[in-house]
């Protein structure tokens, strides 16, 4: 436990770097997506489930505060997308298919979101992705865009965006999640090869808990990274 949690801590270190990076803009607000989106879901896979929604929801709330946004429910829910990212990255549970059919359902009910009911088809991604979840880039996509199909509902209740915003999006939106998608899965086939280093350099026996040998590069990449 004592291990886990300074792992935990340097997690968030990293986190709390990535999250200074700029990605790209958020179409309708004037903030961005940056490099955190990249990292926070893989610590769900790390760390596991718990330890990586914790680290998520502690970069974003130092963010908060340090950026003094003000605590509206927009900003609490914002909270939500790398959390449950994280979660889905680091679980193979069916459950996890209920948050993108809700969002689904949540962006259809609103009368902007029925205009454009077909963006939401998107969140059909992590469903299927779930059945797959053995390849890490059905893991990778199916976590972007669950974090995609909550983000979009959060800014569609809390914004208010037009039917034609959400439909432009389309196009974008495959070629953003799709990067994000490549992000996450470079990331973490990057942190575990690089923790299997290190346990081979320095024999820390810890490392072995964190590292998934199903997606070591000299092993299974074809088989299960790709």
């Amino acid at each position: 436990m004592k291990k886990k949690i300074i792992f935990l801590i340097i997690f968030i270190a990293i986190g709390l770097i990535a999250f200074q990076i700029s990605f790209s803009n958020i179409v309708g607000s004037s903030q961005q997506f940056t490099l955190f989106e990249f990292i926070a879901p893989i610590g769900g896979l790390i760390i596991g489930p718990i330890y990586g929604a914790i680290s998520a929801f502690l970069v974003r709330g130092v963010h908060v505060i340090t950026d003094n946004q003000a605590v509206d429910w927009v900003t609490i829910a914002r909270f939500l997308p790398m959390i449950m990212a994280a979660i889905y990255f680091g679980t193979k549970s069916k459950k996890n298919i209920i948050i993108p059919l809700f969002c689904m359902a949540f962006f259809i009910a609103h009368p902007e979101g029925r205009q454009a009911w077909y963006y939401s088809l998107y969140w059909l991604i992590p469903v299927l992705a779930e059945f797959k979840k053995d390849r890490l880039i059905f893991r990778s996509l199916g976590a972007t865009f669950t974090a995609h199909a909550i983000g979009s509902v959060v800014f569609l209740y809390g914004f208010g965006l037009p039917a034609a915003v959400w439909i432009g999006l389309i196009p974008i939106v495959a070629l953003e999640r799709g990067l994000f998608a490549i992000g996450i899965w470079s990331s973490y086939l990057v942190f575990n090869n690089g923790l299997e280093i290190l346990h081979t350099k320095i024999q820390l026996k810890y490392l072995v808990k964190l590292i998934n040998p199903r997606y070591l590069i000299s092993k299974n990449f074809f088989k299960y990274s790709s």
